[in-house]
């Protein structure tokens, strides 16, 4: 592989991890459409690939933040849906309550 070959193919490796960070990032910032997206498959770097370019290390350092960024963020979004379930599922509303099954008149 030439410097170019190999240069071009980490720049599309780049490119696919960062389009995915930022179907993540839209994901988080339009929570309703989590339910309707289907999950994508993990990342697989290419085969022979090599090493990665030193005037590339800057990109794909911010990408890695960006990914680790998105994952706290899925994490705590989950939690808290996850506990406002268990919030939502110890509510008594009513329709499983015991009815009277008289009405005292005598008063």
């Amino acid at each position: 592989m030439t410097a170019p070959q190999w240069r071009r193919a980490w720049v599309e490796a780049l490119d696919a991890l960062e389009a995915d960070v930022v179907a993540a990032e839209e994901l988080l910032a339009e929570e309703h459409r989590m339910r309707d997206l289907p999950l994508t498959d993990p990342w697989q770097p290419p085969a022979g690939l090599g090493p990665l370019p030193l005037d590339l290390r800057p990109r794909a350092d911010e990408v890695l933040r960006r990914q680790l960024a998105v994952a706290q963020q899925l994490a705590t979004t989950i939690t808290g849906t996850a506990r406002q379930a268990a919030v939502l599922n110890r509510l008594d509303d009513g329709r499983d309550a015991p009815r009277p099954s008289y009405v005292d008149c005598a008063m």
